[in-house]
């Protein structure tokens, strides 16, 4: 006996399915020239810290470094679970602050610390008021780079800052193999400097980067979101600023001492990590809100159930959703409702955009497409009924 469905078909579609799109000429060029760039600056930045830290401090670092990668990056990807963002691209704004924002940083870095230090000044004034305006606009470039070439896959504030998280890990990743692999090349430093770097770096601070970072993806994902001009232009340079100011003040925390870093940390980056958080949890708060909203229509039409209009709308719901699939239709219905329920997604949104007036001129059949592959894809997690003679 089968497990009844709160899932049950609503007006069936006769349209084709959502299907990817094939890539335009231009597009291709433009990703194998990002590809390029990307293995360039990555082996250039490889040599660069070879040279500095030896093959023995590489390889060593990079494993130290890859300690708090994993956790840092679930935690971003957990703010992202109405819509999960396409691997590709988080695998991009990851390798962008990994290979291009490294090397520009260190080319860029070292000639102004030789410009200060020939000018006879202070040279923790490169740290404090040249790094950070490098560093962070070499970061916020991925995002910008994403919102360019995939304009459809952003669709707002959590957008932007799951993209600057990532090219904001990519980086501290590879400046804490740098910073460890220094460590251990140097004779004098020992273990105790590696374990210092390492309890600093990795364990007291592996979200610094990426939420400096994440200000330019608040600003990007606001702006992406009107239609007022100015705003499109003031939002991403306001959280440029915003990034550039919390990254100075940690690098001048940094360069004041252990008793100045601790007192920094403790009244500005404690409260500056708490606020990010409440910021993040109520931008995605509120795209749950935005899906319950812009699917109600099709709930009252009959393109879909109330069931599961509220389903869509509730990360919980969601889940349920997913281990009721499991248990009644196996592996194969777990894969369709999860699809399910990121197209849902994925339409609500389109349907904000066409709201707002800044869908694409082709919104209405891709609206039509996406209504068409639910119902296909509603079949697919249904159980069966049995079939009588």
């Amino acid at each position: 006996m089968s497990t009844p469905s709160p899932y049950q078909p609503a007006q069936p579609a006769d349209a084709p399915m959502v299907t990817p799109r094939r890539p335009r000429f231009r597009t291709t060029i433009l990703w194998v020239a990002v590809v390029v760039v990307l293995v360039g600056s990555a082996l250039l930045s490889l040599t660069a810290i070879t040279r500095e830290t030896g093959l023995a401090g590489l390889v060593t670092g990079s494993v130290l470094a890859a300690v708090p990668v994993f956790p840092v990056v679930a935690a971003f990807l957990w703010l992202d679970r109405y819509e999960a963002e396409p691997p590709p691209l988080l695998a991009l704004a990851f390798a962008w602050g990994a290979g291009v924002s490294t090397f520009g940083a260190l080319v860029i870095n070292t000639a102004s610390m030789v410009a200060i230090h020939n000018a006879g000044g202070d040279m923790t004034h490169a740290a404090v008021f040249v790094a950070p305006v490098v560093e962070e606009a070499f970061k916020g470039a991925a995002v910008l780079l994403i919102l360019l070439m995939r304009r459809r896959e952003f669709d707002g504030v959590v957008d932007g800052i799951v993209y600057a998280g990532m090219a904001g890990i990519g980086f501290a990743y590879v400046e804490n193999v740098l910073y460890l692999g220094r460590t251990l090349a140097d004779a004098e430093s020992g273990g105790g400097g590696t374990a210092f770097v390492f309890i600093l770096r990795c364990v007291v601070s592996p979200f610094a980067h990426p939420l400096f970072t994440a200000a330019i993806g608040v600003g990007i994902g606001m702006a992406v979101r009107t239609r007022t001009p100015a705003l499109r232009v003031l939002a991403p340079l306001a959280g440029y600023l915003v990034a550039v100011l919390l990254h100075g003040v940690w690098n001048w925390s940094a360069s004041s001492g252990l008793a100045g870093f601790a007192s920094a940390y403790v009244v500005l980056q404690v409260p500056v990590f708490l606020a990010f958080i409440a910021l993040a949890l109520v931008a995605r708060r509120r795209e749950g809100k935005l899906v319950a909203q812009h699917l109600d229509i099709y709930g009252r039409t009959g393109w879909l159930t109330q069931a599961e209009v509220a389903m869509l709308a509730s990360l919980p719901a969601r889940r349920e959703a997913r281990s009721w699939a499991l248990r009644t239709g196996g592996s194969e219905a777990r894969r369709a409702m999860r699809d399910f329920q990121e197209l849902g997604s994925e339409l609500a949104f389109l349907r904000e955009r066409m709201a707002r007036g800044t869908a694409a001129p082709d919104a209405p059949n891709t609206e039509y497409a996406m209504l068409a592959t639910l119902s296909t894809l509603r079949s697919r997690f249904l159980p069966r009924m049995p079939h009588h003679p």
